[in-house]
């Protein structure tokens, strides 16, 4: 299980870097500026949350996640340069990216023995933070606080990986389950304009 975190956290953070090139780039900002955007997308969230856990953050101590977000946002420039996309073609992997990293979150914090609800929302943390910063930069509202569930689905694929853990479900299964369930209800959200309700005060 070990590995397959790992590993699922080095894909997160070359996704999350690509999404980060792929919003900012609806702004003008030049390579450094796409390089900043996509390293704090990448290691944003896994940041905090080594922060709250009182560990090394993460791509200090592995400077493979620094070298693959490098990678990523600096492919994803070059490619956006040559091939026209889609302007909504972020929403895609950054969903995948959301459901890595919520995962990847939760099973640290569980590894460190946080109480199960607190290693969930590490979770969810590890999941957004990154984005939230990303979307802050990009001078955009994040997507956390303004669009179709976001928070909401990585908090319930949280909650069921921890759910089917404590189950005596394989952590590989339980993995797979919740990472699809992330993915399926940000996607079906995006489709469907399925949102919280938003705060209104009575006049």
């Amino acid at each position: 299980m070990d590995e397959l975190i790992y590993w699922a956290g080095v894909a997160a953070v070359a996704v999350s870097a690509a999404t980060g090139v792929l919003e900012a780039g609806r702004k003008p900002i030049d390579l450094f500026g796409m390089v900043l955007v996509a390293l704090t997308a990448a290691l944003g969230g896994g940041t905090l949350r080594d922060l709250l856990l009182d560990r090394p953050a993460f791509w200090i101590a592995d400077p493979t996640y620094l070298v693959c977000a490098l990678a990523a946002g600096v492919a994803t420039f070059a490619l956006v340069r040559l091939v026209r996309l889609p302007p909504n073609l972020f929403l895609l992997p950054d969903a995948i990216g959301l459901a890595l990293f919520t995962v990847v979150g939760t099973e640290i914090a569980l590894a460190y023995e946080v109480p199960w609800l607190a290693a969930t929302f590490l979770g969810v943390v590890t999941g957004v933070f990154g984005g939230v910063l990303r979307d802050m930069l990009a001078n955009e509202v994040p997507l956390v606080f303004s669009s179709e569930l976001y928070g909401t689905a990585a908090w319930a694929g949280a909650l069921l990986y921890v759910g089917l853990g404590s189950s005596g479900v394989a952590a590989p299964l339980a993995a797979a389950v919740a990472f699809a369930l992330i993915v399926a209800v940000r996607l079906a959200a995006i489709r469907w304009r399925i949102r919280l309700p938003t705060f209104r005060a009575r006049s």
